[in-house]
């Protein structure tokens, strides 16, 4: 894996190369991660490790024996998933199966994950929390890239605050929708729930590079314009 010592040292939109080794950087609040990118789709995994208490892995989304190794030693006690969609679920029977864990998604998806991966799902939404450590993440639901995709809120004492967003918030836009509706709700939850966090919040996407809200909140009246 590759590893920084502090924040400020890790390259600019924390990027990883398909099938490379992870990258280590710091949360605050004595909370680090390390991001994967896994499968044909680049996606990527998130393992969240408190100082202590039990981690969190979030998206197993495609290569379990990587995601195997890069929990190895780790007190991982859930896997949350961002969305029903089948990139971001290929490895949670085998990762769940050899971990024995718990496995969360937003409830509206739900159903169709434990469907499509013969793995339990409990259902979280706006409101609830996810233990990490002694502390927790918030959960955040957005409704439009599917009915119940999630965001994973990490606010530390101090410092910036980061936002797991799987697919619902990239850099550049919104995630891919499938009508009209489904944008309005996705862009509506986004500016309610998500932007109304200060500039500086980290934004940690299913794919690709990060960003914060201060970049892409200047954007918004764009993406409402050319409507994607």
């Amino acid at each position: 894996m590759v590893e920084f010592d502090t924040p400020t040292e890790v390259p600019a939109g924390h990027h990883v190369e398909n099938g490379g080794p992870g990258l280590v950087f710091d949360l605050g609040g004595g909370v680090r991660a390390t991001k994967l990118s896994v499968g044909r789709m680049d996606n990527n995994a998130y393992l969240l490790v408190p100082a202590s208490g039990p981690a969190v892995l979030v998206d197993a989304a495609a290569e379990a024996d990587r995601l195997l190794e890069l929990v190895a030693g780790v007190d991982v006690r859930c896997i949350v998933t961002t969305h029903r969609h089948h990139d971001h679920i290929g490895a949670l029977a085998e990762v769940s199966a050899a971990l024995e864990v718990r496995c969360f998604s937003g409830a509206p998806d739900a159903e169709a994950i434990s469907e499509a991966t013969g793995v339990e799902q409990r259902g979280l939404w706006t409101g609830d929390r996810v233990a990490l450590g002694d502390d927790h993440l918030e959960v955040v639901g957005l409704v439009g890239h599917t009915p119940g995709a999630i965001a994973l809120l990490w606010q530390p004492d101090e410092g910036p605050a980061h936002v797991f967003t799987g697919d619902s918030l990239f850099p550049g836009g919104p995630g891919r929708v499938n009508n009209p509706e489904d944008f309005d709700s996705l862009m509506s939850d986004l500016e309610e729930k998500v932007f109304t966090l200060p500039d500086d919040t980290v934004v940690h996407p299913g794919h690709g590079d990060a960003t914060t809200l201060g970049v892409e909140r200047i954007h918004l009246p764009e993406w409402w314009a050319r409507r994607w």
